[in-house]
């Protein structure tokens, strides 16, 4: 059976967020730098959410297909950062080829939320996906059943703290997969963290776009 990626409905989608992150994104990115070197200092928050506006801002397709054969087989997957869905649809459709699972995914910004749930509605996604809208540390708190992949991709200052707060929620051999930027603090600080062997994870990068390091939940 072909793989849910391939299907008309979920590349037709994938296609024409792909085309407003080619005319939005960069722009974008430019308002971000231009305000962090005006105030001297990285911005993330509602800040930085404003600056972006609406781009999708979303994973490179071939982290997405990384995405897609980490999801494969796992019943639940969590997503810290949807914005317009783009990285959600790869990991849906995983679920969807597997047979069985979920995606719960979050987002901060409300109208960023409402464009993911029709874009995942449009990809014939939207069963096997559950959206939540809010604060990260609030909308995952109450999870059922362990975690089988974390896909973080949501505010860089964030990223240790959603996976701490998640910890308890990991079964042994979870994988966590976090996607990096260049030139942040915060996600130094991550890299340093779960490559440290005592905060119980085995840690490899893989070498796409800023690159996506990838942990594996030990004991």
């Amino acid at each position: 059976m072909p793989s849910t990626l391939c299907s008309e409905a979920v590349t037709r989608v994938l296609a024409r967020l792909r085309e407003a992150g080619r005319v939005e994104d960069e722009p974008a990115k430019r308002r971000v730098r231009a305000r962090e070197a005006e105030a001297g200092r990285k911005i993330y928050g509602r800040e930085r959410a404003d600056l972006y506006g609406q781009a999708p801002i979303a994973v490179t397709h071939e982290v997405g297909e990384l995405l897609y054969v980490l999801a494969l087989g796992r019943r639940m997957v969590v997503e810290f950062g949807t914005s317009l869905g783009v990285s959600t649809i790869y990991l849906a459709s995983a679920i969807r080829d597997a047979g069985d699972g979920v995606v719960i995914t979050t987002e901060f910004q409300p109208d960023k939320a409402a464009r993911a749930a029709a874009n995942l509605a449009e990809a014939g996604l939207a069963d096997v996906v559950e959206l939540r809208v809010g604060d990260a540390l609030e909308t995952l708190r109450d999870l059922d059943g362990p975690v089988d992949l974390l896909f973080l991709d949501g505010w860089n200052d964030l990223y240790l703290q959603v996976l701490e707060a998640l910890e308890p929620h990991l079964r042994p051999g979870a994988l966590v997969a976090a996607d990096m930027s260049k030139d942040d603090p915060h996600h130094d600080r991550y890299r340093a963290h779960v490559r440290d062997p005592a905060h119980g994870y085995f840690s490899t990068e893989v070498p796409l776009d800023d690159g996506v390091v990838i942990s594996v939940r030990l004991g």
